[in-house]
């Protein structure tokens, strides 16, 4: 997103988020104009979120960014505690660059005083990692990160049998229950997202929801001038939330949504706090 026009849409709704997550279906860390972005969210009264698979998390530029206007948590994603585990669903991915930019940012929080940005650890529970759960408090401790969240895995647009090999055998790292090897489907899900949690893309589209991620129920967009309030109260917001309250097999991103059928409603099941 270009950096005037988060301005704008943060100048708007800042005053009445609770929360903000600075990216969406996208790596964050390689926005060329971070630290510009990081800037205009600071100083709102609102919790930032930024979540990094971590592979640039070592460049400089990055670096500063994040240390001269820090979210309050950054999230970085490691599925394994080796380059082998973790690159079997992160195809490619190092654990190098990755730790040694966690460490270098909490020397550098240090240096300055602060205790932002907090550094999150999310690890995605499945079978080929489930094995190294044990040791991950140790392994987010050494690594100086301050908080590790274990999560389950998000099934998206994907039928069973794919994802399959993925499930872990041990049944609490679960996301859905399973009934002779397929998802047990919920009938009692009711939707909140489309009234609570809106999401905006890079090019100002806003949208019900973070899973529509290709925009094919949009409520409009702010990059036209359209201020985002006109667009939540409009009538096509409006028309497209009594379809995801009355008929949300006609949305594929409703009809594949990845909370509809798990037996709670978050994907992390375990936190451990580091810094006690």
């Amino acid at each position: 997103m270009e950096p005037a026009l988060f301005e704008r849409l943060m100048n708007e709704v800042g005053p009445y988020l609770l929360t903000a997550s600075l990216w969406g279906w996208g790596e964050s860390l390689l926005h060329p104009q971070l630290a510009d972005i990081l800037r205009i969210s600071q100083d709102r009264g609102v919790t930032t979120f930024l979540s990094t698979n971590g592979q640039n998390l070592d460049d400089e530029r990055v670096l500063q960014a994040l240390i001269s206007y820090p979210p309050t948590y950054l999230i970085v994603c490691i599925d394994g505690i080796t380059d082998e585990t973790n690159s079997v669903f992160r195809v490619g991915a190092k654990l190098d660059p990755t730790l040694k930019g966690v460490r270098r940012l909490a020397q550098m929080r240090r240096e300055k005083g602060s205790h932002l940005p907090i550094l999150h650890f999310r690890y995605i529970v499945m079978k080929h990692n489930e094995h190294e759960v044990p040791q991950l408090p140790q392994f987010a401790a050494d690594n100086q990160f301050d908080l590790l969240t274990i999560r389950t895995l998000s099934i998206i647009d994907a039928p069973d049998d794919v994802h399959h090999e993925l499930i872990p055998d041990d049944e609490r790292f679960r996301a859905y229950g399973y009934r002779n090897h397929k998802r047990v489907s919920r009938t009692d899900f009711i939707c909140e997202k489309a009234f609570i949690f809106p999401a905006v893309f890079a090019d100002g589209t806003v949208v019900a929801c973070d899973q529509d991620y290709n925009a094919q129920q949009p409520y409009g967009s702010i990059a036209d001038g359209s201020s985002f309030a006109d667009i939540w109260r409009s009538e096509q917001a409006a028309e497209v939330r009594r379809e995801i309250r009355d008929n949300p097999e006609n949305f594929s991103c409703c009809k594949n949504c990845p909370f509809k059928d798990r037996p709670i409603g978050a994907c992390s099941i375990q936190c451990f706090d580091l810094r006690e």
